[in-house]
């Protein structure tokens, strides 16, 4: 089968393409819109500047905004061209003229390919960078800041370096009841302890406050030592313990696997969010080809009801896929499936529902 480009193909993409454009432009006018009618108050409480407002937070909402819902935007744009196309009878026309059902494909999965590429340079390149800008200014003019409120935090550091603390207070950057310890083996090599460690940010470690510093030998003999104060460095910071859960969101993609392979190092909970923005950030722009098969299967054929059905079918099956993408993380945090399987669930299930719509629509 020759897939040279025909007028045919040139107006299906052109008319994919266009809509979706199209789509994105009226739905993000309309968001932005609600947006700012629900922060306004925010604004103006917090004096946020016109500039900040526009370069800082809308500027860089727009390519998150337009990633997090582009299979809805694709499945309707699918739907709604299709179902026109079935309702003058064009679709007919053009399988009548001895144009298959899989060559009709053709120019819809070069478009559905072509957005897919583009969700994935949004997601890897253009809105971690956006997503830092807009994360800061909610920080500064819409969020109360961020209080750590964990307790008896235990972190590893390094194999055999472990860190403890009581309690963390990011308002003054002080930890209570601090411990670090390195062990050998089964061997404890030393312990210091501290009554309180403060993060000093021109040195970029830690200040400890009535320390003692226990360091034991090879026959198991130890030896103390005292001090009022002691400077540190260790591969722990400030950042690591009053950080958001959604900076994830902000992280360049190699950055975010060296945080993930750190976090689990450490132990830390937050690595789930981590490894759930990488996992969907792969799996998210492929749903494009996936539901295109599924639009075009679906709205090819004439329904009595006209584009209306189509359209109605289209909207539930594109928020539900949304709504799933969004309730498999639960399996992350749950522990029932891994994170790249958790993520990649929902392709899978509308990957045959996709198969089925397109093994019965009409060829």
């Amino acid at each position: 089968m020759k897939f040279k480009p025909t007028i045919l193909d040139r107006y299906i993409i052109k008319k994919f393409i266009g809509t979706y454009l199209s789509a994105l432009l009226i739905i993000i006018g309309i968001v932005i819109i609600f947006d700012i009618s629900e922060k306004i108050d925010n604004f103006v409480q917090n004096q946020a500047p016109f500039k900040e407002i526009v370069l800082d937070y809308y500027a860089n909402f727009i390519p998150y905004f337009i990633n997090m819902f582009s299979p809805l935007f694709v499945f309707i744009t699918v739907i709604f061209f299709t179902s026109k196309l079935a309702a003058n009878s064009e679709i007919i026309a053009i399988l009548s003229g001895g144009v298959s059902f899989n060559r009709l494909l053709y120019p819809y999965m070069i478009s559905a390919v072509v957005i897919t590429l583009f969700s994935l340079l949004l997601n890897l390149y253009i809105i971690p960078p956006a997503n830092k800008g807009r994360l800061e200014f909610q920080e500064k003019y819409i969020k109360k800041k961020f209080l750590n409120t964990s307790r008896n935090i235990h972190y590893q550091l390094s194999p055999g370096e472990f860190v403890y603390m009581e309690s963390f207070n990011n308002w003054n950057k002080t930890g209570l009841k601090f411990t670090l310890e390195k062990i050998d083996g089964h061997k404890i090599v030393s312990k210091l302890s501290a009554e309180s460690a403060v993060w000093d940010s021109t040195k970029q470690g830690w200040v400890l406050y009535d320390y003692y510093l226990r360091t034991y030998n090879e026959n198991n003999t130890q030896t103390i030592r005292r001090g009022d104060r002691m400077d540190t460095v260790i591969s722990l910071t400030f950042k690591d313990l009053s950080s958001r859960w959604d900076v994830v969101e902000s992280v360049s993609f190699n950055d975010l696997n060296e945080m993930i392979r750190t976090k689990k190092m450490r132990g830390d909970k937050m690595v789930k969010y981590a490894q759930i923005e990488k996992h969907t950030r792969l799996a998210l722009p492929f749903a494009a080809i996936i539901l295109t098969i599924m639009g075009v299967s679906l709205s090819s054929k004439r329904k009595r009801g006209g584009i209306g059905v189509n359209i109605g079918i289209g909207i539930t099956l594109s928020f539900s896929y949304i709504l799933f993408l969004r309730f498999s993380q639960m399996f992350v945090h749950s522990g029932v499936l891994p994170p790249w399987l958790a993520l990649w669930v929902p392709n899978i299930l509308y990957g045959f529902i996709a198969w089925f719509l397109y093994k019965i629509a009409p060829k």
